[in-house]
């Protein structure tokens, strides 16, 4: 719990700001808004929580969204499932491809993902014709991304949902067990007799999956697909990840964490949209990139310090 205690001192910093500086910070329709949008990261984020448990790295998850933005919104017209189903089996095509490539032709996930990343980007450019891709005008589709279930936004249930799964996943299956302790120590996790090509293949799968869910998401929210949209999602994952504690190298991670950083992060966008709207301070997104660099920067120094102190007293 302490080594997680400054992410979550930094959360709760930031929304005593927000609730004190900002009239409308507090209120339904930012609280929803906030949630309608950051869902899609959420999703990503917890896909690729479990990749780095096991000691991997997904860089396709932003381009596979796209990729799934737009074969959503292609099969639109078709209906509301078959969007979905269709946005979400894109996703999880490539998962698989990534989890055989590394497995099977040993190939480092690093180099692996990079490459699909590329090549999902170019299958999402040659669906869209390099332009995107709008649902179909009389079809429900558009209310996934944008309607709400008693009061509150359907993507934000969706992301709260895979949360959910993924928590129960990590702490209580066979799976997450397996994650784990591939990550602890792929060559260790043979010689116990577990099936790592197997495990490896369904993270990446899962990857996949909710990146592809991610895209679903985002075609029904903004009513297009977007193949050119995806760019530095898989950094934003990552850094979510890594601020919840979950260690580069593998063998420990926190799915409960990870959502706190993704909130973290998307917080840090949200008071600067206020502050720009105070007039005060007029911050391009360049400026907003920087300043979220460095506060993501400062948390994890404070928290690797704490996680230093944390471990010298274990071992005193």
């Amino acid at each position: 719990m302490k080594k997680n205690l400054p992410l979550l001192l930094a959360l709760a910093a930031l929304l005593l700001l927000g609730v004190l500086r900002y009239e409308h910070f507090a209120s339904a329709y930012n609280a929803n808004a906030f949630l309608r949008y950051n869902s899609m990261f959420m999703l990503i984020s917890v896909g690729m929580a479990f990749v780095i448990i096991t000691g991997g790295i997904d860089l396709s998850v932003g381009t596979v969204a796209a990729l799934a933005s737009v074969v959503a919104a292609l099969l639109s017209p078709y209906g509301t499932v078959a969007a979905m189903l269709g946005g979400a089996v894109a996703g999880l095509l490539v998962g698989v491809l990534n989890g055989v490539i590394i497995t099977r032709l040993k190939i480092l996930p690093f180099i692996t993902t990079l490459a699909t990343s590329l090549g999902a980007h170019g299958i999402a450019l040659l669906l869209g014709q390099n332009d995107a891709v709008s649902i179909a005008a009389d079809s429900s589709f558009g209310a996934f991304g944008q309607g709400d279930f008693f009061g509150m936004p359907i993507p934000g249930l969706v992301a709260a949902a895979a949360a959910i799964v993924g928590w129960l996943a990590l702490r209580s299956s066979r799976f997450g067990r397996h994650s784990l302790a591939i990550g602890g120590s792929e060559e260790a996790s043979r010689l116990m007799g577990l099936n790592v090509d197997r495990t490896l293949i369904a993270v990446y799968a899962v990857s996949g999956l909710l990146a592809g869910l991610a895209g679903v998401i985002l075609a029904a929210q903004f009513g297009a697909g977007q193949p050119n949209e995806g760019g530095g999602w898989e950094l934003f994952a990552i850094s979510a990840v890594v601020l919840g504690g979950t260690l580069l190298t593998g063998g420990e991670g926190s799915i409960a964490m990870t959502i706190a950083g993704v909130l973290l992060l998307g917080l840090v966008f949200n008071l600067l949209n206020f502050e720009n709207g105070l007039g005060f301070v007029s911050l391009s997104a360049y400026w907003q990139s920087v300043i979220r660099g460095v506060f993501l920067l400062l948390v994890i120094v404070l928290q690797a310090r704490v996680v230093k102190r944390h471990n010298r007293k274990s071992a005193a």
